[in-house]
């Protein structure tokens, strides 16, 4: 299928992508599905109520790519689908989702997506937002689910790169016996964008295993709001790590909880909030940078 200039150049940031790849595919544009494409190991399903897609990850799955990218190029357009992933036992997949939106009026994209995961499996997750184009409310609400299954490893890396005026942002994640969840979020607000941010994990399985690091820059006038609860229900392991720069006239909360309900759990959290130091800019600017590419090229290595 042919793509337009805006598509390309959205699928690009959002993707990595420069046109539609082979393998699995779903492609989303405008509240509608444009292109669906499966493989034999991994089965993409519409939904017959037309509200999102099933795929199905076979257990022959070996590290095989699934792409299921979403474009908004229209205003007015706001758009909620419910996409469930059924993972098999022993199934190795890595599966690249996240919405572009490029509007001059109000617009936006809800993703609800829900893992229900074998035993034995191994799946790289990410999930990329970004939103331009003039004018406001631009909005993205993702809710993720996680059932990991016994013995399972999921590695979720979840960004927001900037441009998005609303977004809430909700996880959770229930882990069975020996499993691991690690959680990899950045997060870039500007202008007077709003970001919130609230993971939940229950930590069922005895030896589970649950990590979070967040990295968030907020400047202007932005706000950012973040939430964890870490909840240990065994035997098990969980920590959250969340840095947050704020500049300018920006606000940055940042509230992680962990929750024992087992003598034997073992939760940890820490959080920083902070400024550039200005001993780093300087050593930039004595290169020949400006001061703002100096802020820049920081934020950038701190968000990378």
């Amino acid at each position: 299928m042919n793509l337009d200039k805006i598509s390309k150049n959205l699928l690009e940031k959002i993707a990595n992508l420069h046109e539609i790849p082979d393998g699995a595919v779903s492609f989303r544009k405008n509240g509608k599905g444009e292109f669906v494409r499966s493989t034999t190991n991994i089965e993409i399903l519409r939904k017959q109520d037309g509200s999102g897609i099933d795929i199905v990850v076979h257990s022959s799955c070996n590290h095989e790519a699934c792409h299921i990218p979403v474009v908004v190029s229209e205003n007015g357009i706001f758009d909620t689908v419910y996409n469930d992933f059924y993972i098999e036992d022993n199934a190795d997949v890595v599966i690249v989702a996240g919405c572009g939106i490029h509007s001059t009026e109000e617009a936006g994209h809800n993703g609800i997506h829900t893992f229900h995961v074998g035993k034995h499996t191994n799946i790289t997750y990410v999930e990329n937002h970004l939103a331009l184009g003039v004018g406001k409310n631009k909005i993205l609400n993702p809710i993720t689910i996680i059932k990991l299954g016994e013995d399972s490893i999921m590695t979720m890396e979840t960004n927001q790169l900037g441009g998005v005026d609303y977004s809430e942002r909700i996880t959770k994640a229930y882990l069975k016996d020996n499993s691991t969840l690690n959680i990899s979020e950045k997060i870039l607000t500007s202008n007077f964008n709003v970001a919130k941010t609230n993971f939940k994990v229950y930590l069922k399985g005895k030896n589970c295993k649950c990590n979070i690091i967040s990295r968030s820059v907020a400047k202007d006038e932005s706000e950012q709001i973040f939430k964890s609860d870490l909840i240990g229900e065994n035997e098990c392991f969980g920590h959250v790590e969340c840095d947050g720069i704020v500049l300018d006239d920006a606000k940055i909360d940042s509230i992680p909880k962990v929750s024992a309900r087992n003598s034997q759990s073992s939760l940890s959290h820490e959080a920083a909030i902070g400024k550039i130091a200005s001993e780093q800019i300087v050593k930039l600017m004595t290169l020949g940078l400006s001061k703002k590419e100096a802020e820049e090229k920081i934020i950038e290595g701190f968000l990378k």
